[in-house]
């Protein structure tokens, strides 16, 4: 239920025609003097000696100075974030699981243009619904995209507890990165079985982990972290533009400058394959020794070329 179905929301009740005659105060209604106007002000103030002990004892304090949730469009619903992220938080009421997912999709609106109001909707679903495994993943991610590196760290240690995946292994390994930790990052990437792991995810973890070795300017050990079954230069997948310029700039640093072109040369390729051609829906293209031929097909995750 979003913020515009909730009607009168002034805070203050509805009164009808009766109810008009016997305001507080007035001495007119049944007994005489109404004894309303010598209670205190607000209910806050009344619920401070009216509670019992242990509610006071367990209740957060209040923070002031708190910022405010970001806003949403009216026009955003719940249904526009996939069932398969909705079915998670079934555990919710039905009003609170629909602020969580307006939230969620507005973090996957915002991510790449403007990821500081991305993380800002993230955290707000995290007050709603801390406890549930993909908004701890979420805040995680957007913290990394962010900068705060602790904190994403934090988040997706968390997330993994909760979930048992590793698919965010190689973003916790650069979070140990970001905060100068290269020993950590090493050790943290290789605590999961490789096989068990998506090709994707394999390759984005060589990159982090060729990334530490150069940290620890082990420059050679860099380049041999990269060199995996998806270093691969006659199939393309969404993962082989980064792998293959890592592999460059690895080379690069190694002095090997003919090579690492010829690496570059290929991630632009890559690149191209996948997302360059803007015919048709109905047609793709695969590269084939720099040829690009229309073929009348779905548009595929990988696309095959061969190496010069």
């Amino acid at each position: 239920m979003s913020d515009r179905d909730f009607g009168n929301r002034s805070g203050k009740p509805e009164r009808g025609r009766d109810s008009a005659r016997h305001d507080a105060g007035t001495g007119h209604g049944r007994g005489g003097r109404d004894k309303r106007q010598d209670a205190p002000a607000g209910r806050a103030e009344r619920s401070k000696t009216d509670r019992p002990d242990w509610q006071s004892r367990v209740a957060r304090p209040i923070d002031y100075d708190k910022p405010k949730s970001p806003m949403i469009p009216d026009e955003i619903t719940a249904n526009d974030l996939e069932l398969g992220l909705r079915v998670q938080l079934k555990t919710l009421t039905e009003e609170n699981a629909e602020k969580v997912a307006r939230h969620l999709v507005m973090v996957q609106l915002l991510i790449d243009q403007d990821p500081e109001l991305a993380h800002k909707h993230a955290l707000a679903a995290a007050e709603r619904a801390g406890r549930i495994g993909i908004i701890r993943e979420t805040v995680g991610i957007t913290a990394y995209r962010v900068g705060e590196y602790a904190l994403a760290l934090r988040e997706l240690l968390t997330h993994r507890r909760i979930s048992g995946s590793n698919d965010q292994l190689p973003i916790m390994v650069d979070c140990e990165r970001g905060l100068g930790r290269p020993d950590r990052a090493l050790e943290l990437g290789r605590e999961a079985d490789r096989s068990k792991l998506s090709a994707d995810v394999r390759a984005n973890l060589a990159i982090a982990l060729s990334g530490a070795r150069l940290d620890r300017s082990e420059n050679d050990l860099a380049l041999a972290e990269l060199e995996i079954p998806e270093l691969n230069p006659t199939k393309v997948f969404d993962y082989s533009p980064p792998l293959f310029r890592a592999y460059a700039d690895t080379l690069e640093v190694l002095g090997r400058n003919a090579e690492a072109k010829k690496w570059f040369d290929l991630a632009d390729r890559a690149d191209a394959a996948l997302g360059g051609y803007k015919g048709p829906e109905d047609e793709v293209f695969e590269v084939l020794e720099e040829i690009e031929i229309p073929v009348p097909a779905e548009k595929p995750r990988n696309r095959e070329f061969k190496n010069d």
